[in-house]
């Protein structure tokens, strides 16, 4: 009795040990968690149980004592191998049902009666009974002698105790179940991965959305001013703006090099300029090994208009904006620089938190770089603010949000 006892925890192991096997190639994962199947990919899929199945009863035929390594009857029922395991996936009401089936009889009548998803909760009972009628139907063939040889395992003992059976056929009940839960949970796993995923992709996209509103406004402000003191200004500085939204709407990625982002801001301050005369000057310093560097889009833009608005703008004698980078050991250090009125200490502590531009730029790094970046400001009332910002070389996770 023992020895049937080990071998029927030895199948459980082996059943659960082949199922976390297959799941790790992601050729066979796609596959095996995909809803729908193509004819191809059914016929790929089955060939993978075949393989693998066919090569447990193999072992058992040769050897002829390693038993337990026999997992052809849940091999068919899993894959859909075969009648049983054909009706079964056709009779889901839907796909998910599969994946949420219990061992559990008690469980599943729980189900039927309080959750009253009728369709459902028949799909299990007609599951469990599928299973247990399948092993009823191999123990019953194999005893027949001398016409049908099948493979069962069985107690070699007379007059067997009734729990035997009872473990032989919870035995492969839960070879069937243990693969599904282990597939499932990875399943499960993608799902959660996908969703954080597209949880990234959409506060991105709202906080991007945030900026341009804000940054069109104050532009066409910019330019009201300037309609009836000077049409013809007014007129370049809506053909500069109407280049600048052309590339905002190109701009679906996440990130662009940084001399797209310079570009983007000479643009932006030759607008600005229009407005403020030679008082706003610009100057930048940036290395050459550094303009090629990947950074979050539209990073630099809501900075550099603080420093117009809230630095500059205040200053009857205008002052000078300055943009830094370099590259130092596979990290990027970028500052933007202003001479202006400053920024008072008691509102200096909620800069990261409060104000449109910067706290939108703060929140954008910590999304796509979690802690692996710094942003600090240091600022002076009447010498001017200073940002600086650090973060690493692009990643392909942080690409695979773009």
């Amino acid at each position: 009795m023992e020895s049937l006892l080990v071998t029927l925890l030895v199948k459980l192991g082996v059943v659960a040990s082949l199922a976390s096997i297959l799941v790790r190639p992601d050729a066979v994962q796609r596959m095996l968690l995909r809803e729908n199947r193509t004819l191809n990919q059914r016929v790929q899929l089955a060939l993978w149980f075949s393989v693998i199945f066919a090569a447990g009863v193999a072992t058992r035929v040769k050897t002829r004592s390693y038993l337990a390594v026999d997992l052809g009857l849940a091999g068919c029922l899993l894959a859909g191998i075969g009648v049983l395991g054909g009706l079964l996936r056709d009779c889901a009401p839907d796909t998910e049902d599969i994946w949420r089936f219990s061992p559990f009889f008690d469980l599943n009548l729980w189900r039927f009666f309080k959750q009253r998803n009728y369709r459902r909760s028949g799909f299990h009972l007609l599951f469990l009974a599928v299973i247990l009628f399948a092993e009823f139907l191999r123990q019953t063939l194999h005893n027949i002698p001398k016409r049908v040889l099948v493979f069962a395992l069985q107690p070699t003992w007379p007059h067997p105790h009734f729990m035997i059976y009872v473990a032989l056929y919870a035995t492969t009940l839960f070879a069937v179940v243990l693969p599904l839960k282990i597939w499932n949970n990875t399943r499960n796993e993608n799902k959660l991965e996908e969703q954080q995923r597209l949880l990234t992709q959409a506060r991105l996209q709202a906080l991007t959305s945030q900026i341009n509103p804000h940054f069109l406004f104050n532009t066409l402000n910019s330019v009201s001013s300037l309609i009836r003191s000077d049409p013809h200004q007014a007129r370049l500085m809506v053909l500069k703006l109407s280049r600048i939204l052309r590339r905002l709407l190109r701009k679906h990625e996440n990130f662009s090099p940084l001399r797209d982002e310079l570009d983007f801001i000479e643009d932006y301050l030759s607008i600005e300029v229009a407005r403020f005369g030679e008082k706003l000057k610009f100057e930048k310093e940036v290395e050459a090994q550094s303009l090629d560097m990947l950074v979050p889009s539209m990073l630099l833009q809501p900075l550099v208009e603080n420093c117009v608005k809230h630095g500059l703008s205040n200053k009857i004698e205008g002052g000078t904006i300055w943009l830094r980078a370099r590259r130092v050991d596979g990290r990027l250090y970028l500052v933007v620089e202003d001479d202006g009125v400053g920024i008072p200490e008691t509102k200096l502590a909620k800069m990261l938190e409060q104000g449109i531009g910067v706290s939108n730029v703060n929140e954008r790094l910590k999304v796509l770089f979690g802690t692996d970046y710094r942003m600090w400001i240091d600022s002076h009332p009447g010498k001017g603010t200073r940002i600086e910002i650090e973060v690493p070389e692009l990643r392909t996770e942080w690409a695979a949000v773009s």
